[in-house]
């Protein structure tokens, strides 16, 4: 069983059309539907759903506060190395970039954990590049065994593994992995991914499956926007995350949004995507989805974040560095994009409170799971 026959059986020009096609009657519809379908949420991302947006925005921000009430999960990135075997035209990692490479030891892991947890964070999510010669399963393994002591959660962003590698790291402490598609549109996606394992479109695709059979925690998923038509990516993401609930129930599941931010050798976004059809795409999720966690990143500017956190968001990064050893081992070391929202922790912290919510450290599902039974 995988993804692949479901995605297979929604061509993406038909899939295209279907959206473009939608009428203000369909997204009437669609936000009075009680549960809303995949149909529901073509019409709510159509251009035809744009004079709605503050409709769609009251409509997210009751059903986020109703599942998560006034909390807001934050976490870190914690970038262990940038040396890369693919290339990708978006990413300053990537192979073709003439940059110095760096891999952090077990000692320089310790020190950025440092200076983590002296901000505060219980949860990190730790990210390379994607060379399995050096950051393969031997010493992603060894990381995790290394920051297990000190935090309460790890995710990882890192190249896609076999089912059984993933099985190897999960009682190592691996909590969460977030793997994103970047594009669903097959030809474009090889344009972006001309050389490497991450070349295999498959393969990546079926990597939720993996992580599913391997009985992962949670799962993150998302597409690279700007490098096809977001409204029809986007489709195919809110698919293969009803397919993932239905088939790993017992999985939990997150969902990003990462725009094309500038970054050393990357091609310009094919398609650019304005603030207003951010927060549309976003409501139109949690409209869809009321259980899923939708995370936003420093990518965006501080005025979007600030506005958007009340709008369906429930996790977001802070006080981020995208270069291995970032935060104290070697700041000066190349980004693999630039972040636009530079504030500290403990500003992200304030400004949750100051709109009356709850900054968490940790992931609560973790912190729950950690209580003695009674």
């Amino acid at each position: 069983m995988s993804f692949r026959p479901i995605f297979e059986a929604h061509p993406w020009e038909e899939v295209k059309a279907g959206i473009y096609a939608k009428t203000a009657a369909d997204v009437e519809q669609a936000l009075r539907a009680p549960k809303r379908t995949l149909e529901d949420f073509k019409a709510l991302i159509s251009p035809a759903a744009a004079p709605y947006l503050e409709q769609m925005a009251q409509l997210s921000q009751a059903a986020t506060r109703k599942r998560f009430g006034n909390t807001v999960q934050l976490y870190v990135p914690l970038y262990l190395s940038n040396e890369c075997q693919n290339i990708c035209t978006y990413c300053g990692f990537s192979l073709d970039n003439k940059i110095r490479r760096r891999t952090l030891s077990s000692v320089e892991i310790l020190q950025e954990a440092a200076v983590l947890k002296g901000w505060g964070y219980d949860h990190v999510l730790l990210v390379t590049g994607e060379a399995n010669q050096t950051v393969g399963v031997d010493y992603l393994e060894q990381a995790l065994r290394t920051l297990r002591p000190h935090f309460a959660h790890l995710s990882m962003e890192v190249q896609p593994l076999d089912q059984d590698e993933y099985e190897r790291l999960i009682p190592e402490g691996l909590n969460t992995v977030l793997v994103y598609q970047e594009t669903y549109h097959q030809e474009d996606y090889k344009k972006h991914h001309p050389k490497g394992k991450k070349s295999n479109f498959h393969y990546r695709l079926e990597t939720p499956d993996r992580l599913g059979r391997a009985g992962i925690h949670k799962l993150g998923l998302g597409v690279l926007i700007g490098l096809e038509d977001w409204r029809t990516d986007s489709f195919y993401t809110a698919l293969h995350l009803g397919y993932l609930e239905r088939t790993y129930w017992q999985t939990k599941y997150s969902l990003s949004f990462p725009r094309l931010r500038p970054a050393e050798g990357m091609l310009p976004p094919k398609v650019e995507m304005s603030d207003r059809e951010l927060v549309q795409l976003i409501c139109a999720y949690r409209l869809l989805n009321e259980e899923v966690e939708l995370s936003i990143s420093t990518r965006e500017s501080p005025a979007f974040r600030d506005h958007v956190v009340k709008l369906g968001i429930t996790s977001i990064s802070a006080g981020s560095k995208t270069n291995p050893g970032g935060y104290a081992v070697a700041p000066e070391s190349l980004e693999q994009f630039e972040i636009s929202d530079e504030r500290s922790p403990a500003e992200i912290a304030a400004m949750l409170r100051r709109q009356g919510y709850e900054p968490v450290w940790k992931d609560w599902d973790n912190a729950l799971m950690s209580f003695p039974s009674q």
